[in-house]
Order: C-alpha cells, then sequence, then structure tokens
C-alpha cells in the first residue's frame, strides 16, 4: 500500500500524515472546508501530499484514516471506502458530539458505530488514546528498546495485520485488543487513554514510551464507565 487517504486533517489526522510522508506513503487530505483550507499542510508535507475532497481521499487511499468529530460519522462516504480498510480514531464527548444513547449505555462503541456506517469496508480501531504531539513524538526504529505501542481493535484479522504493518512503518508496535467491541478498553478516560503515554498526566506535557506489556496491562484494567467510582 503506497496512498494513505484522510478524512479530517486535523491535530491528529495531519500528525498521522506527517509520519505517513517520513515513511514514504503518499497522502490525500481532506476536511469538512474545502481542499483550499489545507494548501499550508499540503506545502509543508511537500510532493507526496495533496488535497482532495472525501469523496476523492477514500476513492485515492488504499488504506484510508477516518480522523472527524464522532457526531459527523455518517457523513463519512460509504461507496469509495467499499472493501477497503478503514482505520478510525473516533472517541466520544459527549459535551461536543451530543448524547448518544447507544454509547450511554455502552451497548455498542465508537467504531462499532463507523462500521455499521461503512458495512462493506473494515474498520480497525487506533490512533484514539494518544495526544497528538506524543503520537509525533515518540516514533522509533524497530528494534528500539524505548519503541512504544499502539492499541488496535477490528472484526477482521487480515485488516488489523495490515494496520499493524503501518504503524511499524510509522515508528510503533501494536498491541491487539481484540474485536471491535473491545475498543472500550482504550476509549475515553480509561486506563490505556492518552495519559499513559504523558509524564505528567495531569497536564499530558511531555512524552513518555510506553511498550506492548505496559498497554496490554492498561488493557486489561480497563472499566466500564459504568463501574468507575
Amino acid at each position: 500500500m503506497t496512498t494513505l487517504g484522510l478524512i479530517g486533517s486535523g491535530k491528529i489526522g495531519g500528525t498521522v500524515a506527517r509520519l505517513a510522508v517520513s515513511a514514504g506513503y503518499d497522502v490525500v487530505l481532506s476536511n469538512s472546508r474545502g481542499p483550499e483550507t489545507l494548501a499550508g499542510l499540503v506545502d509543508e508535507l511537500g510532493p507526496r501530499a495533496r488535497a482532495a475532497t472525501p469523496v476523492e481521499a477514500a476513492a485515492a487511499g488504499d488504506l484510508v484514516v477516518v480522523t472527524i468529530p464522532l457526531a459527523a460519522y455518517r457523513s463519512v462516504p460509504v461507496e469509495p471506502l467499499a472493501g477497503k480498510i478503514v482505520i478510525d480514531t473516533n472517541n466520544y464527548y459527549p459535551q461536543r458530539d451530543g448524547q448518544i444513547a447507544e454509547l450511554d449505555d455502552e451497548s455498542t462503541t465508537t467504531s462499532e458505530l463507523l462500521q455499521r456506517h461503512l458495512p462493506t469496508s473494515k474498520v480497525v480501531k487506533a490512533f484514539n488514546n494518544i495526544y497528538f504531539k506524543h503520537l509525533l513524538a515518540l516514533p522509533r526504529p524497530a528494534g528500539a528498546t524505548d519503541r512504544s505501542a499502539l492499541a488496535i481493535a477490528g472484526d477482521d484479522p487480515a485488516a488489523k495485520a495490515t494496520v499493524t504493518t503501518f504503524l511499524d512503518a510509522l515508528g510503533y508496535d501494536t498491541v491487539d485488543a481484540g474485536p471491535l467491541a473491545e475498543g472500550w478498553r482504550f476509549q475515553r478516560d480509561t486506563a490505556a487513554y492518552a495519559h499513559l503515554y504523558s509524564r505528567n498526566p495531569d497536564t499530558w506535557e511531555g512524552e513518555k514510551p510506553v511498550d506492548a506489556a505496559t498497554v496490554r496491562a492498561a488493557l486489561a484494567a480497563a472499566r466500564r464507565y459504568a463501574d468507575l467510582p
């Protein structure tokens, strides 16, 4: 796979694009405001990057990252993503997204909502539990003693293998948390959320390498919102 499509090009999307270009991928960026608003980012990324509409980015990508506010997930184009692997970075913030009953009662997860919207795609949850500054700062070569790991979840083993290869190219090891239904284990405010990679968990200042064993332990320690104090 040589081309990464991005539906959403904000802090996480822009950071993933930077890492992908450094790893030798071409990137096609998009957002809800139009390609012209991405001119500065495209110039920064260089000749491997171009801006497009979400439909065009979805069609162009061999692998596609959806990184938009959860409330907008139904705007993700369906047909251009048929048969493709889609990486979902979404988190649920009710104050931003409004109340979503299925997430409030924990009968489903954010990535399962996107998978339902994209029935012919293969959704893999990733990048949702790390602060964008730490994501940019922590990549390391394969085999490095201070290499960090990121959690993923998905229902298709081959899709998860592809995302694992992609993360490896970006500089990260991978921990498989299981199917999409287990994606709650690294959602907002769990033990495996963004503070895990922070030297100061209260402010998220300063990145901290986190190995696979630490991620696994954090996933195992996760508690449902209903079970939190």
